[in-house]
């Protein structure tokens, strides 16, 4: 099965694969219900201080991307997250969904690069 990357803001292109939210926030005017997640997996969310420094200037990015890599790294969360995932995956394609207008830079992708590489679907 395969892992996704989906803006949550867009018409969903498959409900039938395992939903997760990799947003600390939740997505301004989106309802819980219409939302259709199976998960929030909003500690596997970059840090508050990272996101405030980064605030989704794609200048930034490069120096993003390592320090969230980092905050990966050194997350408690993130093991049983990819071994979730893991399982998941087994079954069922697995949608990231992100909430960020820019679809190029945002942690979202850097998630999936990270998760595609342990995963070893990269």
């Amino acid at each position: 099965m395969k892992l996704k990357l989906e803006r949550i803001y867009d018409k969903p292109q498959d409900l039938s694969g395992y939903r997760v939210l990799v947003d600390r926030l939740w997505p301004r005017g989106i309802s819980k219900v219409n939302a259709k997640l199976d998960e929030w997996e909003k500690e596997i969310a970059p840090s508050k201080d990272l996101r405030s420094w980064f605030s989704h200037d794609p200048a930034k990015f490069p120096d993003f991307k390592k320090k969230y890599i980092d905050e990966l790294n050194h997350n408690e969360q993130t093991q049983a997250f990819i071994s979730s995932l893991a399982d998941k995956l087994k079954t069922d394609n697995v949608i990231l969904l992100y909430g960020a207008k820019d679809r190029e830079h945002n942690q979202a992708v850097v998630l999936k690069q990270y998760l595609d590489n342990h995963l070893g679907q990269a």
